[in-house]
Order: structure tokens, then sequence, then C-alpha cells
């Protein structure tokens, strides 16, 4: 079984950070949140979130801001408009039907490329719609136990990523790639 990160492995940039962006170009009302996103952006670039503290810092802003967004489905199909040619090249090229990403992307935002691309096995991070509570949290080590949970008897043959963060699910697979741009290095 092949299995990928999402966000800079298999799409060139972070979705949720590139959502934010969409937004602050066609809504007024983020912008009173930069301030705070890019203090969580810094903190999560610098890996200086726990499990609790990502769920924290994120669900406050989900909470304040999206829950609000009447047109959220729609703004989500026009956001992959513009951002569906950010899947790298190189996926296609090894791309299996039964390949699985495991991605902190939200499930509201990854539902839409999923449908789009084929993709059928997912495991993401999940949000209540009404009130923007995290229900699951795709990230770190939980990475792993949803993993785990969704495919209790899989091996892991082959695993994409593009940062440290994964290294709990580095540790349960056999190969181990990282992705940096374009390039694909063999680091287990």
């Amino acid at each position: 079984m092949n299995v990928y990160d999402f966000d800079n492995t298999v799409y060139d940039g972070e979705t949720l950070v590139d959502f934010i962006i969409y937004y602050v170009f066609h809504d007024v009302k983020i912008w009173k949140y930069i301030p705070k996103l890019l203090f969580i952006w810094l903190r999560d670039s610098l890996h200086l979130f726990t499990v609790e503290q990502a769920v924290e810092a994120y669900s406050s802003f989900l909470e304040g801001y999206f829950v609000n967004i009447k047109t959220l489905e729609e703004d989500t199909v026009k956001f992959w408009d513009k951002h569906e040619k950010k899947i790298k090249p190189f996926y296609e090229k090894i791309r299996k039907d039964d390949d699985v990403f495991v991605t902190g992307t939200t499930d509201f935002i990854f539902e839409e490329i999923a449908k789009r691309q084929g993709y059928k096995n997912h495991i993401t991070s999940s949000v209540d719609k009404n009130t923007g509570k995290f229900t699951s949290l795709c990230f770190l080590e939980n990475k792993v136990k949803l993993f785990k949970e969704r495919y209790p008897d899989a091996e892991i043959d082959n695993f994409y990523t593009d940062s440290e963060n994964d290294r709990a699910m580095m540790d349960i697979s056999k190969n181990v790639y990282l992705v940096k741009g374009q390039n694909i290095t063999k680091i287990k």
C-alpha cells in the first residue's frame, strides 16, 4: 500500500493557508483574523504545536469565522477551480487506485479535490460545519492512530511526505520518500 501526505507532498502548498488566502481576497471579514492566523502559521511551521494546541488554535478560528460562511461548499468548488493545477505532476506518474491519503487537510476542503481527482481512500481532519469544532485532527502522531483505526491490518509499503512532522507515519512504513517540490528522495 502506498500512503501519501497531501500538503506540500502531492499538493504544492498548504491547502488551509491557500484557502484562507482565497478568502482574504474574497471576504473582508477575515481580515480581523489575520494577525492570529499569522501567529498560528508561524508556530505550525516551526513545529511548536502539540496536537492539543493545534486543535485549540485552529478551532478558535474555525468557530469564529468558517461557521458563518453561508457559501462554504460553493467557495470550496471555486477554490479548487483555481488551485487544482497545484497537484504535482509526479503523483500522476506513480498513482495507484488503492493509494491512501493521510492528511491534516480538513474534510470540507479535501473532499472536493478527492471527488475531482478520484481519490478513493483518505483520512483527513474533520470539522463539524455547524460548530467549527474539530471532531478529529489528523496531525502528528494522530495520523498513525487514525490510520490504524481505518486500516488495522494494513502494511505501508511506501510513504511519501514533505516533513519530519510525519515521523510517526515514517516509523510504521517500510519505505519512506521525502518530497521537496518535484524531487523525491528515498530516506528509509
